[in-house]
């Protein structure tokens, strides 16, 4: 299958795109490998497949759909998974009008440019963040949408944007609202990659809140194949996530023990737009997508540390 991901050098779509170079399928990679963090480590994620004759690396901007309407028609894309975006709640409430174009305006011109082409599905990344205030636990895919942040407004809004061109123009598109994703290669600017390289330190790692807000983290070898299987099935929302959800502090002191670090925590005030809890309702994904996770926190924090460890 030949298979656009937009965002393929991030840590989530690079680890998409080698799950899909090792099923065998033609993949064009759409980056424009912006500042928001060290581009080295964007060209680090895709440096093993520019050997590879299946991949195809093209840079620009996902808000050009003058780019996007050239590989789709250069490539005959079947299928693009939308992973392009400018993520973070804090970057969001920094600079909300960066999130609205990149995350809004990018999903529109990815929709566009799939009408009346030989595009035949498109895979939205969306996230827990659309969710915003708790209503209940864990969230199901029906749980009110009152997102806290510019960037779960926005991602709630793309999502939006998928459900209205599906109706008016037929495009088959599924949207996974990921949870907290983590793992090798993570961004260096999430909670377990930051928490980890203070303790592997032994440095003071910083908590903002008083520690007690939960979260649901998510393995991104289980996020990667839950993308994989939104291709042949599924339509409509899922959540993806590993279902339970672990207080920050609990977070941090699980990566204390598992560093053997002497580091201590201390407490920062609350950062606004971040959510209390986030846990994720999985039945619909185990239902239509045949997906459930296979590693757990306590397992992917150690394979991560080890990772983390031999680099």
């Amino acid at each position: 299958m030949k298979v656009l991901v937009t965002g393929g050098a991030g840590f989530i779509g690079s680890h998409v795109v080698d799950s899909l170079l090792r099923s065998n399928n033609h993949v064009i990679c759409l980056d424009n490998f912006d500042q928001y963090y060290d581009v080295k480590i964007k060209r680090g994620n895709i440096t093993p497949f520019l050997d590879n004759n299946d991949f195809y690396l093209i840079e620009g901007d996902v808000q050009n759909q003058q780019i996007l309407d050239k590989i789709i028609s250069d490539h005959n894309v079947e299928c693009i998974i939308h992973e392009a975006a400018q993520p973070g709640v804090r970057a969001s409430v920094s600079d909300p009008l960066k999130s609205t174009m990149v995350n809004i305006v990018g999903t529109l011109s990815v929709l566009q440019a799939s009408v009346d082409s030989s595009v035949k599905k498109i895979i939205n990344a969306s996230s827990s963040s659309i969710y915003g205030k708790v209503k209940y636990l864990p969230f199901d895919e029906n749980h009110p949408k009152e997102p806290l942040s510019p960037y779960g407004a926005s991602k709630l809004a793309a999502e939006q944007y998928c459900n209205i061109f599906s109706e008016l123009y037929g495009l088959d598109i599924v949207s996974l609202r990921y949870f907290t994703v983590y793992g090798p290669g993570i961004r260096p600017d999430l909670a377990i990659s930051i928490f980890t390289e203070k303790a592997m330190n032994n440095e003071i790692i910083p908590i903002y809140g008083d520690g007690t807000r939960t979260r649901g983290f998510t393995h991104i070898s289980d996020i990667a194949r839950a993308t994989i299987e939104a291709i042949k099935r599924g339509d409509g929302a899922y959540n993806i996530g590993e279902g339970s959800r672990v207080s920050v502090k609990e977070l941090a002191n699980k990566i204390i023990r598992l560093t053997r670090s002497e580091s201590k925590l201390e407490y920062f005030p609350a950062i606004k737009g971040d959510t209390e809890h986030t846990q994720a309702d999985i039945k619909k994904a185990n239902k239509e997508l045949h997906w459930k996770p296979n590693i757990n926190l306590d397992e992917g924090l150690e394979k991560y540390v080890n990772w983390k460890k031999q680099r």
